[in-house]
């Protein structure tokens, strides 16, 4: 075997094909300089199809328009800035489920990736980065997000006003055995686990008697809906709904209820709002997570 000592080279014209057409593999890179972002985008375009390709910046709105330029000439995009560059995997180092090949000379396909693999697309890219940065490169809300909280209930704000991340965090409320049992005489769910503390106790899940799941739903809506008249028109559905851990009498909830996408309708004067809704206890803990699905009047 032969060894050689890292080089970093210079391309002073960015269009010389040599750079662009031969990939040298080992400890060799090319400086390659661009003059705007979308000189940039045609740059990484003459590749004819990357495994990988990073873009390094705190400006959301750049790595917004870097990220959907670019996406198609690579099967993964790194947005680095400084708050995940200490825990990121690197350039080259994809996380579990994300694409593992390329388009074009980087092979024209992927590792199957589980599920993913009897999915049907014409091309699809993985992104890797901050919540933030993900946040605003997909223009949908994700957990570990910044938060806007002002004080405008976002139940008061038509379509067109809502942001992404809108948010509002409630007050608590603590779960009482008479509520429990409330809940139970108005539902007829009377199973065991709400019902009777010895049989609860004896379930390997739970400490004793629990609140329903759905006695949470119904009271998570009493905490962060507005109820006056307003832009929200109705609730049509949740997704996604998973209850994580056990809420006792004496357990103090809230909620965390945050814009999390929205879709316009064209041809109508609402558009569809999508929540993320979590519940908390006083220890921090999730307990429930879903999304509330809303309809919303785009303006007065």
């Amino acid at each position: 075997g032969a060894f050689m000592s890292p080089v970093l080279m210079c391309a002073e014209n960015p269009a010389t094909t040599s750079a662009h057409d031969i990939e040298a593999f080992g400890p060799i890179s090319t400086l390659i300089p661009y003059g705007d972002e979308e000189h940039a985008i045609q740059l990484a375009a003459l590749g004819k199809g990357s495994l990988v390709g990073s873009i390094i910046t705190g400006n959301s709105d750049i790595a917004t328009r870097l990220s959907i330029g670019a996406a198609a000439y690579h099967g993964r995009l790194l947005i680095l800035n400084s708050s995940c560059a200490k825990e990121s995997t690197g350039h080259g180092s994809p996380l579990p489920h994300l694409i593992h090949g390329g388009p074009g000379r980087a092979g024209g396909s992927e590792e199957m990736g589980g599920v993913r693999g009897v999915k049907h697309y014409m091309q699809h890219t993985a992104i890797q980065g901050s919540p933030d940065m993900l946040t605003a490169i997909t223009g949908s809300w994700m957990q570990g997000s910044q938060r806007k909280i002002d004080s405008v209930h976002p139940f008061k704000k038509h379509f067109k006003e809502l942001d992404i991340g809108n948010s509002v965090v409630t007050e608590k409320r603590t779960i009482t055995l008479e509520d429990i049992e409330a809940f139970a005489e108005l539902s007829g769910d009377k199973f065991y686990a709400h019902m009777d503390e010895a049989a609860a106790k004896r379930n390997p899940f739970f400490e004793g008697r629990v609140a329903h799941g759905y006695f949470l739903v119904s009271m998570a809506a009493g905490l962060f809906v507005w109820p006056d008249e307003g832009p929200v028109l109705a609730n049509y559905g949740m997704d996604n709904l998973r209850f994580s851990s056990p809420v006792y009498p004496g357990d103090e909830i809230q909620v965390q209820f945050t814009c999390k996408q929205k879709v316009n309708r064209e041809n109508e004067d609402y558009g569809e709002v999508r929540w993320d809704t979590t519940l908390i206890n006083q220890n921090d803990e999730v307990v429930a997570n879903y999304d509330v699905l809303t309809l919303v009047a785009k303006s007065q």
